[in-house]
């Protein structure tokens, strides 16, 4: 079996091209313009490179951006000010702090200060708490990702056995949360793995669809898996350096020996990561609809 690849960055495209068109709809017949502003706390160099991401994207898409870079000295009182600014303009629909934060913050006073209808990563308590109960105003972005990746590869959800391995709050409970659903793209059984699970394989091996996000290389190997199963692979891993300087990344499935045996597979780099950043974008058109009285 030749496993089909996942091309999340393909996909990615896609829905962008559907967001410039919606963005134009917006602007010429209801005068609307999404707004997002990312707040930076400090100069750590991936967050820098996510936040440039983030921006550069909204420019392309045609949404009004804007950029804080704060010092790392910056208090609480400081940061939480600034957000109460950010929830009371009306240019801005969605409001992203970058994550993580420096350790004299607290990270969940500071994400539960957002209004929650500005909360375009969906983690505020308020969007968790309607994602679970299925009637969400967001979905959180990489989780949301991956189910466009599954519907839009044509992956049969409904029924389906789904194993999550991983339990985070970012990708792992939300994700197993949102196929679980009775609703169009979910209505899977799901089972939720971890590391106090006894027998992991035992579990991955029942898996139609197979979700990790462990955070550990080769977590998933091919004698876990069973014949036609469909991967998705969460996973970024450095494990170690080419001899010009670039990173060798991994994901937490041993794609090598798993893709023998999958249907389909997500690569990485180039699966999920890519989704990330465009489901950002879909929830700011999302935030600006429902300002405007649109959804």
């Amino acid at each position: 079996m030749t496993a089909q690849l996942i091309k999340g960055a393909e996909i990615a495209a896609q829905i962008r091209e559907e967001l410039k068109q919606e963005i134009a709809t917006l602007k010429s017949k209801h005068n609307v313009v999404p707004g997002l502003v990312t707040v930076l706390v400090g100069a750590d160099p991936a967050s820098q490179v996510y936040v440039g991401q983030k921006e550069k994207t909204s420019k392309e898409l045609g949404i009004y951006s804007e950029r804080y870079d704060l010092p790392a000295n910056t208090t609480q009182a400081e940061l939480l000010k600034l957000i109460d600014k950010l929830n009371k303009d009306p240019k801005i629909n969605g409001i992203l702090v970058q994550l993580p934060l420096p350790k004299h913050l607290k990270e969940a006073e500071v994400l539960y200060a957002i209004n929650p209808k500005k909360d375009v990563d969906g983690f505020h308590p308020v969007n968790v708490g309607k994602m679970m109960i299925g009637e969400p105003d967001y979905l959180p972005c990489t989780p949301a990702g991956i189910q466009q990746l599954l519907i839009r590869t044509g992956v049969k959800i409904d029924g389906a056995e789904v194993v999550v391995v991983g339990r985070s709050n970012i990708v792992g409970k939300p994700i197993a949360n949102i196929l679980l659903q009775k609703a169009p793209g979910a209505n899977a059984t799901v089972t939720i793995c971890h590391t106090g699970t006894r027998d992991l394989a035992f579990h991955t091996r029942r898996a139609d669809i197979l979700i990790v996000a462990s955070g550990k290389p080769k977590t998933v190997t091919g004698d876990m898996v069973k014949e036609g199963v469909v991967v998705i692979d969460v996973g970024v891993n450095q494990i170690g350096m080419t001899k010009d300087g670039k990173r060798i990344l991994a994901g937490d499935v041993d794609f090598e020996s798993v893709k023998e045996k999958a249907k389909a597979i997500t690569p990485v780099p180039g699966g999920v990561g890519p989704m990330t950043i465009t489901m950002l974008m879909v929830n700011t058109v999302r935030a600006a609809k429902l300002a405007a009285g649109l959804t």
